[in-house]
């Protein structure tokens, strides 16, 4: 296994650190290891596209997307403003 040494960490940081461990019952070490793999663990996530996300999280809730059915995104598009004027 790796180590790493973090050296000036600030007082008040290092004090919410302990503060933190105790609570879930770790050494401060061990707390930052787990700090650290949370934190990283997000960046091994697939980033998906707004549309592509809002068809999973409202497939079959009657709203007319079927499941797997994405919405296209529309990037570099100008918008246009809509006009009330007749």
């Amino acid at each position: 296994m790796a180590q790493i040494l973090v050296r000036n960490v600030e007082t008040q940081l290092k004090t919410r650190l302990q503060r933190r461990a105790k609570r879930n019952g770790r050494s401060m070490e061990s707390e930052v290891r787990e700090i650290l793999r949370d934190t990283l663990k997000d960046e091994d996530a697939q980033k998906v596209g707004f549309g592509t996300a809002s068809v999973a999280l409202f497939s079959g809730k009657g709203i007319g997307l079927e499941k797997g059915q994405e919405i296209r995104e529309w990037r570099g598009f100008p918008l246009k403003p809509i006009s009330f004027d007749e």
